[in-house]
């Protein structure tokens, strides 16, 4: 056996024994003694309920089931009612842990969603040729878990961090050239589909103008495949699901950002918050008209503009959503490092403190009846979508060299087959 399939399973065997007395550990001190999770908990018991009690898990019978998990009974009138409201192929996906208590579930689930925090550090790190220090290595791993909207997703069990984790290995596969990768990451990525509804789109523009045709044949039967199942375990699901979806707004006191300043604080009403939610959509579909004319430079930085955006106009979000800011936060400390090698890794370890303790602060400041402000969803998205603009030449001459290096003047002068 060769010297590097020794170390390889010495390293899986690592992983897995790590990876099992962390859930262990989880159960123990979190899951068993304080159940919680309960976006988890909704996604969780909707799909036991359909493999186990062979109910739809958008009818009324698994939305009752869900809601006595959470509250004991069912839900009274201004409460959430926790309904499964996720695609079918949701339950597919969850569907290893249905057959365990749940203390053990979430246990697991927790545990996979710091992996995915961890390994997208990874990624970002290889994205951005950032030649760490090995200490600033092990605090960044135990910032991206303490990071105010990451740790929420961690103790909610928010499958926003699993959609973040796979929109960044698209972007990632997509830059290294690993098409098919790429197209399968994206099409499970869709399983929340208000966090992918315009990076979707833009990444498919991106493929067909370019001939990504990996890209896009992976994507196009790999969702297929996910649809196809979803239909033929419950025929009816499409329709159930867009009933819930309409229903959403009724239970959720808060929009999207621009709906916050626009109706929350201001009191403008709907119209407002369609104009600056309708700048905001222009202001990016310029990127993508750059980046579609031929200019790849671009491209990484109209993909995390595309997502910056989605977090601003999107008709609901939620704080651990907010994840997919630590893309351009990663960008910005990684350049800071390069260009001040003396004490670059000093002004991280300063921002990361910074971004640590002052969301926190915010939100405990601000907390009413262990419900968050307002307020809190408003400072990362819109200082990142201005600093986004103000720095995007930084963008563009610090792009992977295998974008910069993609012919797109030969795409550009062919016709389109």
């Amino acid at each position: 056996m060769a010297q590097s399939q020794i170390r390889s399973m010495i390293l899986i065997l690592i992983t897995g024994v790590f990876f099992v007395g962390a859930v262990i550990v989880t159960h123990n001190m979190l899951t068993e003694p304080y159940p919680g999770h309960n976006d988890f908990m909704s996604r969780w018991e909707g799909a036991r309920s359909f493999w186990i009690d062979h109910l739809n898990p958008y009818g009324d019978e698994a939305s009752l089931n869900i809601q006595k998990q959470i509250y004991g009974r069912a839900v009274v009138e201004g409460e959430d009612p926790g309904f499964f409201a996720y695609p079918m192929y949701t339950a597919v996906l969850i569907w290893p842990l249905v057959y365990m208590d749940y203390a053990w579930a979430s246990a697991i689930w927790m545990v996979l969603l710091a992996a995915f925090l961890i390994g997208s550090l990874f990624f970002l790190l290889d994205l951005f040729r950032w030649r760490i220090a090995s200490w600033l290595l092990g605090i960044l791993c135990v910032w991206v878990l303490l990071f105010y909207y990451s740790a929420r997703g961690l103790i909610l069990g928010q499958v926003g961090v699993v959609v973040y984790f796979l929109e960044l290995v698209t972007l990632w596969a997509l830059i290294k050239d690993k098409s098919i990768l790429a197209g399968i990451a994206l099409a499970i990525s869709t399983v929340k589909p208000q966090m992918g509804f315009l990076i979707v789109p833009f990444f498919l523009l991106w493929g067909l103008r370019y001939r990504r045709w990996k890209f896009i044949g992976s994507f196009v039967v790999a969702m297929l495949m996910l649809l196809a199942v979803s239909f033929l375990l419950q025929p009816s699901w499409l329709g159930d699901w867009l009933k819930q979806l309409g229903n959403y707004t009724s239970y959720t006191a808060l929009g999207s950002p621009v709906w916050i300043v626009t109706s929350y604080y201001l009191h403008l009403g709907n119209w407002a918050e369609l104009l600056i939610s309708g700048l905001l959509g222009l202001s990016m579909l310029v990127t993508w008209y750059w980046v579609l004319r031929g200019h790849p430079e671009q491209f990484m930085w109209a993909a995390v503009m595309t997502l910056t955006v989605t977090h601003l106009i999107a008709p609901r979000t939620a704080t651990p959503h907010y994840v997919v800011f630590i893309i351009p936060l990663m960008f910005y400390f990684a350049i800071l490092v390069q260009r001040n090698r003396r004490r670059g890794n000093l002004w991280v370890m300063l921002w990361l403190l910074l971004l640590l303790v002052v969301p926190w602060v915010h939100f405990l400041l601000t907390v009413d009846k262990h419900f968050e402000h307002p307020s809190i969803y408003l400072p990362l998205p819109f200082i990142l979508f201005f600093l986004l603009w103000y720095t995007r030449r930084l963008w563009w001459n610090n792009s992977p060299e295998f974008v910069r290096q993609f012919d797109m003047r030969a795409y550009s002068r062919a016709p389109l087959q």
